[in-house]
């Protein structure tokens, strides 16, 4: 089995070749997630991810290579690079002792439309209706409405990734996110596995992350890429 430090290194490729197999989409040894599930992709052979991508992009318009060091090749002709983010991986050292008062509930299917929204509210962007089927999701609800909640998207044997921390606009600064945080770090440590989180260098949330125990690891880098439009 590969350990994990090499599994964090390219966390989309061993997610799709353990836990999350059952989504891959495959083109020249290029790995990609169903783009019902979500956008992301992954490879070692940067040689073949033009070809691998032209493929891709027969069934979906756009998607991210995530890596970490590693420049991806595209064709020119067919793909643009809309956007990168120079963003950032933090894994677990040891959670904070946090005080947990908020109800916390896992979210069912049911909720998904609910996710959707509140993630579009605050996000905009790429999360997908069925991004719900990659892990678990805990929510906190006011007034029967849900307004904050936290996921688990990319994960392995060894690691879950929490992802789409989101709070409504009305309800931020009462440390909400936190707890979520805390919860779900808890529940993957049930499980035996190590909890990591990606964001964006400079995020203003790096240092509740920092609090809460985490601590940044490497680099990762969000390509975004786009279909060209026919002329």
């Amino acid at each position: 089995m590969i350990d994990l430090e090499h599994q964090l290194k390219n966390p989309v490729w061993y997610s799709l070749k353990e836990t999350h197999k059952k989504f891959v989409v495959e083109f020249n040894d290029v790995q990609f997630y169903d783009p019902e599930i979500c956008n992301f992709a992954a490879f070692f052979d940067e040689t073949k991810t033009a070809k691998a991508s032209n493929d891709y992009l027969k069934i979906s318009d756009e998607f991210f290579f995530v890596s970490e060091n590693q420049t991806p090749i595209i064709d020119d002709n067919k793909v643009y690079l809309a956007k990168k983010t120079d963003g950032c991986q933090m894994v677990l050292n040891k959670l904070a002792d946090v005080e947990i008062d908020e109800n916390i509930v896992l979210l069912d299917a049911t909720y998904i439309d609910e996710i959707y929204d509140l993630i579009w509210l605050v996000m905009p962007g790429y999360y997908k209706k069925r991004t719900f089927e990659m892990g678990k999701y805990f929510g906190i609800f006011k007034n029967g409405k849900l307004v904050s909640i936290a996921g688990q998207r990319m994960q392995t044997n060894l690691f879950i990734e929490v992802s789409a921390v989101v709070t409504h606009p009305n309800y931020t600064g009462k440390g909400l996110a936190k707890q979520l945080i805390a919860y779900n770090t808890k529940e993957i440590l049930k499980e035996n596995k190590t909890p990591i989180l990606h964001t964006n260098k400079g995020n203003k949330a790096i240092p509740l992350y920092e609090k809460l125990g985490y601590q940044l690891t490497r680099n990762m880098n969000w390509w975004l890429y786009r279909k060209k439009k026919a002329e």
